[in-house]
């Protein structure tokens, strides 16, 4: 699904050429005020996303709700391939953001629940690793293929994604939160991939059985006991441990997007225009995307080995000093040292791309959810994920009015004063959340 929903971003960037030409698909050519809107609906709608699919979570459950993210999606490729307006545009990029912004609050918390903790965090990180290559998909198959056909052929996934998903039972946490045990009991000894008893058995099965009772009452007793099955209240969210929780994850949040890990890699091109790159820009941003993709496959493999706040320090500080060298090659380099050193920019880019991939952008949904605590994880997922939703596009906003009015330098000095700052706050307040219990 995240793969999908990449793909759906993708499309967007070589699309656009097509759809404000003469021989544009829905009749008449995209102006700059309809493009820009088109891009932007998107973010809209994953807010939408965000607090929809926050609060239907623990209404209807995990389960249903990863069966609706797919019916905007497929919607959306429906509304490409049957446009005559660009009212259909709008609909569906907005459709396309709330599956986005679903997934983005849904999938992280299945993922968690389900999730033993030796795997959980290279199972989330894996989330983004998707998205990362679904745009690249998109703009690969946006590039290459006629406008009719990719959505003929893209809208198999979602079908595909929910067929696959029949097969899972629902998460134990929601279950018991809903005083449904004997089917939290099948869901947790189905995960945990233990074996429930039976009549004829040996001694040796028979006493696996009994350890595996052992373990879900244990389990079962820190989830009741976490306090997810009594009613919330402002005073779950106004206390001073979970005001902490709020404040890192705000800091996160800022820090993830003004640092630029999302606003640099949608400026690809415009970057390397303003380092006076001659490599073609397209070639450039699939090259960055690479790298993008490379850095987060690193965090999967690494996230469970080395902790998430190793991780995370060693991206936020890397990733402002390759800022730094991108704002003083522009600051200090002549126009002829560029020229004849394309690489180097490059190169920044790509070490930017790869640094920031394996802590500051693959890391964050995991983290939100590790440190919110049990009885408020949805609604706080949810909130948290609209925060972030609204911060990208601010992010987006501001990027290009920055590098337009100010210029290139003073925006990477920016950013990288908030890798700064979220170095040494982060540094200082957020603790290790690697194997920590998903039942407080």
């Amino acid at each position: 699904m995240t793969l999908t929903h990449g793909i759906a971003v993708g499309w967007l960037s070589p699309s656009l050429r097509l759809l404000g030409s003469e021989n544009s698909p829905i009749g008449d050519p995209l102006t700059i005020q309809q493009a820009s809107w088109v891009g932007s609906l998107i973010g809209l709608g994953s807010l939408t996303g965000n607090l929809v699919f926050g609060l239907l979570l623990d209404r209807l459950g995990r389960k249903f709700c990863m069966y609706f993210l797919a019916i905007p999606n497929m919607i959306y490729w429906i509304l490409i391939y049957t446009a005559q307006d660009v009212t259909y545009l709008y609909a569906g990029r907005f459709l396309a953001g709330m599956s986005g912004g679903g997934c983005y609050v849904v999938l992280p918390i299945f993922i968690a629940e389900i999730a033993d903790n030796s795997v959980r965090g290279a199972l989330s990180s894996m989330a983004m690793m998707y998205v990362s290559m679904g745009m690249m998909v998109g703009f690969a198959c946006a590039s290459y293929l006629s406008y009719y056909l990719m959505p003929c052929i893209i809208i198999c996934l979602p079908v595909i994604y929910a067929l696959a998903i029949i097969g899972l039972a629902e998460t134990p946490q929601y279950l018991l939160r809903h005083g449904r045990d004997e089917q939290a009991k099948k869901s947790y000894y189905f995960y945990k991939n233990l074996s429930s008893s039976s009549s004829d058995t040996s001694d040796k099965e028979s006493n696996e059985n009994d350890a595996a009772k052992i373990e879900f009452e244990t389990f079962r007793l820190q989830v009741l006991g976490g306090g997810i099955t009594q009613k919330i209240t402002l005073r779950d969210f106004f206390n001073l441990p979970t005001m902490k929780v709020f404040g890192l994850i705000f800091v996160l949040i800022i820090c993830n997007q003004l640092s630029g890990s999302f606003a640099l890699f949608n400026y690809t091109s415009h970057i390397f225009n303003e380092l006076q790159t001659k490599l073609d820009p397209n070639t450039c941003t699939i090259i960055v995307g690479a790298a993008q993709l490379f850095g987060i496959s690193c965090a999967v493999g690494l996230v469970d080995r080395l902790g998430r706040r190793v991780l995370l320090l060693t991206s936020m500080g890397g990733m402002g000093l390759g800022e730094l060298g991108i704002a003083f090659l522009k600051d200090f380099a002549s126009p002829e040292f560029l020229s004849q050193n394309d690489w180097l920019s490059v190169l920044l880019m790509c070490f930017v791309a790869i640094i920031a991939s394996i802590g500051v952008i693959a890391l964050i949904f995991i983290i939100i959810i590790e440190l919110l605590p049990a009885k408020i994880r949805s609604i706080g997922t949810s909130l948290s994920m609209a925060t972030f939703s609204s911060f990208i596009f601010v992010s987006l906003k501001i990027y290009p009015i920055m590098i337009y009015d100010y210029g290139l330098n003073v925006t990477m000095y920016m950013s990288a004063g908030l890798c700064c700052f979220g170095f040494i706050v982060l540094g200082l307040f957020l603790p290790e959340t690697k194997g920590k219990l998903m039942t407080h």
